[in-house]
């Protein structure tokens, strides 16, 4: 199944794909995979109104996850390895985020209550390239480097 994913994200822009588990967008709580592949961009978001928690358990790869302050200031970064030591994480509501994979491509299994609206599930922050833009690859480098900075510090 994890091929067959990879494959359709490779297919696509974005380079990630989600399988739901849930059988509606009104489920809840909604469980999915997520497969990304190296490359692929999230715009640092929260989840607040509604809020939502989420649950991140790596299946494979190997991720870094960012929180950020409401300034844009990098709060943390949690290194998610299926491998370990960590595998996986909790992020309360509100808290933002966003993820860079490290490996060719990243899976994980993810949690959150339902249901999804388009048009509430996400606030973006105002400080990082829209998806697609020509500033996404800059931003991701710039990601890596603190990965990088932040890993060799620990």
């Amino acid at each position: 199944m994890f091929d067959e994913l990879a494959a359709q994200a490779r297919a696509i822009p974005r380079l990630r794909i989600n399988h739901n588990f849930h059988s509606s967008m009104e489920d809840n709580p909604h469980r999915f995979l997520n497969v990304m592949l190296r490359g692929t961009y999230l715009r640092p978001h929260r989840h607040l109104s509604p809020p939502k928690t989420e649950s991140f358990v790596c299946l494979e790869g190997h991720l870094a996850f960012f929180i950020y302050d409401g300034s844009g200031n990098i709060e943390a970064m949690h290194e998610l390895n299926a491998k370990g030591p960590v595998i996986g994480i909790d992020i309360a509501p509100g808290i933002w985020h966003t993820i860079l994979v490290l490996s060719e491509r990243a899976v994980f299994f993810e949690v959150k209550p339902g249901p999804y609206q388009v048009s509430t599930d996400k606030e973006f922050v105002s400080w990082a390239p829209e998806e697609g833009a020509p500033e996404v690859p800059a931003f991701l480098q710039k990601l890596l480097q603190e990965y990088e900075t932040r890993r060799s510090v620990s």
